[in-house]
């Protein structure tokens, strides 16, 4: 079971949504896929010990590179639970995600070069196109982007 030291500071659900930006909802959303935890008042209210922003601050930088929340739960659920996590313990998750974040700025870099050159000159026809793709041989290979793996 967690032990909370008597220091812990407890926030409520808009001021953690606010520091946050996100949503009220967003946070009970996350809650329930068991991103975050709160604990319940006497008067059956939620709040959120205020390090629940750190793994807001996590949850929002990771969906932004594109990493799923099933990914992310597995991170979140390899931090200690006895204590907040540390320097050290969000280094461990960044080691484990380095090489698949190197592959995605790989992937995103070449879309992003090879973008405006597909659909630069405004055919926007990939079949009629005699220069990225003369006589459609894209799509002889099967379903979906060729170039864009």
């Amino acid at each position: 079971m967690v032990q909370v030291h008597d220091d812990v500071v407890w926030l409520k659900p808009g001021q953690i949504a606010e520091r946050a930006g996100v949503a009220v909802s967003t946070l009970h959303y996350y809650e329930g896929l068991e991103l975050i935890r709160s604990r319940r008042t006497a008067g059956n209210r939620r709040e959120y010990r205020r390090d629940t922003l750190r793994i807001l601050a996590f949850i929002r930088a990771s969906q932004r590179v594109g990493i799923s929340l099933e990914r992310i739960k597995e991170a979140l659920d390899s931090l200690p639970d006895e204590r907040v996590p540390t320097t050290k313990d969000w280094a461990r998750i960044s080691r484990k995600w380095r090489d698949e974040l190197t592959d995605r700025i790989e992937h995103l870099t070449a879309l992003r070069d090879r973008f405006t050159s597909c659909i630069g000159c405004g055919c926007l026809s990939l079949k009629a196109c005699p220069y990225s793709n003369p006589d459609d041989v894209l799509g002889t290979a099967g379903p979906g982007p060729q170039r864009f793996p």
